[in-house]
């Protein structure tokens, strides 16, 4: 065979192979579609301390696994014993106020019933005066006075019963549902929450991360001190659109993770997002911003997955782990044995490059 031969089997073959591996590569993206665009996103909670105060111990350290429940930190509590217990005070004081206005509100009834009893007594003699004047058996003078007794006796009433409802507008309801009380009860209630809150604890089994806290810094109400990554993950992959086009929720999928090569994990799909942040619109008074591109062929836009693993992670695989997802769709077997032959080998190439 002479060098030209050669050169044009060369050719030819090398043409040939190109057309393979691009019918290839259309065909997998459809039924067997992978991207190397997937990730491990762990949820972090930012803990901040819902009073202020200086901290008085840390318990833990950074990069610690904690339990749910488990103390984190403590915030000085003198302040909010002493607190504590001028609620208590608060409260007892309102319990005497309302035993001081129930007294006195028993002896202002006793004062308006005299007052009641005093002007029925005026006013039968009122009457009575007024049918002897009519006889002229007494006085006008004596009429005038006993008319003056009986309008003064009215007045007391009316000041004994302006009393009465007075106290028993300041005293309220009785028992439980005084208000006095309610409010006194509220302000305590309130203070044992304080100094509940001076002791921060997980609320979730995670790792502390980004710990800066010392004893005697002062930190302040709602300002986030630490992070903490929990445990539980959440898988996203970001596929072309097209590549998604035979995909459901439920299909099955290997992972492979840059940190792990070689090992493939079971996974399946959960859900799609139903949007990308091009696709959202502000209302923010501009007009519209068009994106404009000088390239015939532009990107294709890409669309996030979430994936369910089958089997556990080791805990040390960190948030943001980078990972290669490859997609099985369907029943088809050989599809199935060829994603996970070419998942394999992308994952071996990440770990080599």
């Amino acid at each position: 065979m002479s060098p030209d031969q050669r050169f044009a089997l060369l050719v030819r073959t090398a043409i040939g192979l190109f057309c393979v591996l691009f019918i290839y590569f259309l065909v997998a993206d459809i039924w067997m579609p992978m991207t190397p665009e997937a990730r491990v996103m762990r949820p972090v909670v930012r803990v901040a301390p819902q009073v202020s105060g200086p901290v008085s111990d840390v318990q833990v350290e950074n990069n610690q696994q904690v339990q749910r429940g488990d103390l984190l930190f403590r915030i000085d509590d003198d302040p909010f014993v002493l607190a504590r217990d001028k609620s208590r005070l608060a409260l007892e004081q309102a319990r005497q106020d309302n035993a001081s206005l129930a007294a006195s509100l028993a002896a202002a009834r006793a004062q308006k019933e005299a007052a009641r009893a005093k002007a029925e007594e005026q006013h039968r003699e009122r009457s009575r005066a007024e049918r002897l004047i009519a006889q002229h058996s007494i006085s006008r003078q004596q009429l005038d006075s006993l008319v003056a007794s009986d309008q003064s006796a009215q007045a007391e009433l009316q000041a004994a019963e302006a009393q009465v409802a007075q106290l028993e507008v300041e005293l309220g309801e009785e028992g439980d549902a005084n208000l006095r009380l309610r409010q006194a009860r509220n302000a305590l209630a309130q203070a044992e929450l304080d100094l509940e809150h001076t002791s921060v604890r997980a609320e979730h089994t995670a790792t502390v991360s980004n710990l800066q806290l010392e004893n005697g810094d002062f930190i302040s109400r709602g300002q986030a001190v630490l992070a903490m990554v929990v445990d539980s993950l959440d898988l996203v992959a970001d596929f072309r659109e097209k590549s998604l086009r035979q995909v459901a929720a439920g299909d099955s999928a290997l992972v492979v993770f840059d940190g792990i090569p070689g090992q493939a994990f079971d996974a399946h799909v959960i859900s799609r997002d139903a949007g990308v942040q091009d696709g959202q619109l502000i209302a923010d008074g501009n007009l519209a911003d068009i994106p404009s591109t000088d390239r015939w062929v532009r990107d294709a836009q890409r669309i996030r997955i979430h994936l369910s693993l089958d089997e556990s992670l080791p805990r040390d695989l960190p948030s943001g782990a980078r990972a290669t997802v490859q997609l099985l769709p369907g029943d088809n077997l050989l599809a199935h044995a060829m994603g996970a032959l070419q998942v394999r080998l992308m994952s071996w190439l990440h770990y080599v490059y």
